[in-house]
């Protein structure tokens, strides 16, 4: 029975599914896929979107911070602390968590007007450029579902992809901006968001200029951080 949950919460990875798309994905009945969902749910390993999709839970994530097992969030902090201090605006790292984003890390502005976002915070994926880097190297169904009623468009995601980075303004919040860049695991895939925001007035209307070199760097670096800890974790030992 753990094997057929763990087939399930592997299947989400992939992002949300209804109950006869985890039929399809794991190849198990539908009412054992039900049970195992239902269950899963229960103790917060899985949970649902807005549309009733099953999606992974908020309890995975507790549990991997608990076993001091988060290479990510582990790196962050000084990334972040660096990125901050050399923009001089307010800096997060961004998780998808199903149709929306997690804040999961930050760091703060000290001083003057600052574009706040707590860690916790959870946004849309229809807009930002965080939102913008987390669909843009997704699977193409994938991305063009997330396009329906998203602030920005295909063409727009083609430019990310292009350019490796990307930028809003006034596309979350009115008078706010930021510039966002990927984490990849060492397989390339896009795990995370790495962003700097603040108020138009002070990061212009093209804050990609001021700011994305320095964001694709942080981005970089935290993509060799989990680079070096998956060479460390398959060396055999001696």
């Amino acid at each position: 029975m753990l094997d057929k949950a763990a087939s399930v919460l592997n299947a989400l990875e992939a992002g949300p599914a209804t109950l006869a798309q985890l039929v399809q994905a794991t190849g198990l009945a539908r009412p054992t896929v039900h049970r195992l969902a239902v269950a899963l749910e229960h103790h917060r390993m899985v949970d649902r979107d807005m549309q009733g999709r099953f999606v992974l839970g908020p309890r995975l994530n507790e549990l991997a911070a608990a076993a001091g097992e988060d290479t990510l969030l582990a790196a962050a902090g000084p990334v972040l602390a660096a990125l901050r201090d050399h923009c001089g605006e307010s800096a997060q790292l961004f998780r998808r968590q199903g149709d929306q984003r997690v804040c999961v890390a930050a760091a703060e502005r000290p001083m003057g007007l600052r574009d706040s976002i707590p860690v916790g915070a959870v946004l849309a994926m229809t807009a930002g450029s965080a939102a913008q880097v987390l669909l843009a190297w997704e699977e193409p169904e994938r991305m063009h579902r997330g396009l329906i009623d998203a602030k920005f468009t295909a063409t727009m995601l083609s430019m990310v992809r292009r350019h490796g980075w990307a930028q809003s303004v006034s596309e979350r919040e009115p008078g706010a901006a930021s510039v966002s860049a990927p984490i990849r695991t060492p397989n390339g895939r896009v795990v995370a968001a790495i962003s700097v925001s603040g108020p138009v007035e002070r990061i212009t209307r093209q804050p990609g200029r001021l700011h994305a070199a320095a964001v694709v760097a942080a981005g970089n670096r935290l993509t060799e951080i989990l680079r070096r800890a998956e060479i460390k974790t398959t060396q055999p030992k001696v």
